[in-house]
């Protein structure tokens, strides 16, 4: 059985912004810096077996920290992108609303099939990152592999392992940063056993060892 610890990349100046980010890419803040550090050593007495993490650049960022924290390999998986958000990239949801409400709602109701013009579906993303997460179990089963993605691709995975329903473009903010601790058996099935704070508004929070 492989044991995935997923998480989101730290905080970018375009996540401040409310900035739609998908494909493109924008620094980690200095506070984003410091969080990745910080979760490298919230992490670093959990098993891991090796780091995998998104080409973005901001995953990527956040992904050597941690891996250098905890002291182990560092891997790079494509398919672990966030949402490509074609048109609407550099947008906020507020500039959406006002200038396109019919269209970005249109989007909402569509679940799985929501595409922002110009870019890919969220099924196209479900599919992409079970692939990749499928691969990474048959490559190293029995090990520990901790995945440093993006908030939707956190979202996606977490709705579809529970059965949850997509109802908004984006996730509503407050929900914080959190790890998704998934498993891989024999039977090459995933599944969700527990959604965790990584990090409370004021201290990190260890993740329970026995669950990871």
């Amino acid at each position: 059985m492989t044991r995935f610890g997923l998480i989101r990349h730290a905080e970018t100046v375009w996540n401040r912004k409310r900035r739609i980010q998908g494909r493109q890419d924008s620094p980690l803040t200095p506070e984003g810096e410091r969080m990745a550090a910080r979760w490298g050593r919230v992490l670093s007495g959990f098993g891991w077996d090796r780091v995998l993490a998104s080409d973005s650049g901001r995953a990527l960022a956040t992904a050597r920290r941690i891996a250098a924290e905890i002291g182990r390999p560092l891997e790079v998986e494509p398919r672990l992108r966030e949402l490509d958000w074609g048109a609407w990239t550099g947008r906020t949801l507020a500039e959406i609303g006002r200038s396109e409400p019919e269209a970005l709602a249109r989007q909402v109701q569509a679940g799985w099939e929501f595409r922002p013009p110009g870019g890919e579906s969220r099924r196209e993303l479900l599919e992409r990152v079970l692939a990749a997460l499928g691969e990474a179990a048959r490559r190293g089963d029995g090990e520990r592999v901790l995945v440093v993605t993006h908030g939707g691709v956190l979202r996606s995975l977490e709705l579809f392992l529970s059965g949850g329903v997509l109802h908004e473009a984006e996730e509503a903010p407050g929900r914080g940063y959190r790890i998704l601790q998934v498993v891989c058996g024999a039977d090459g099935d995933l599944r969700l056993v527990e959604v965790r704070p990584l990090e409370a508004p004021s201290a990190a929070e260890p993740p329970r060892e026995a669950a990871l």
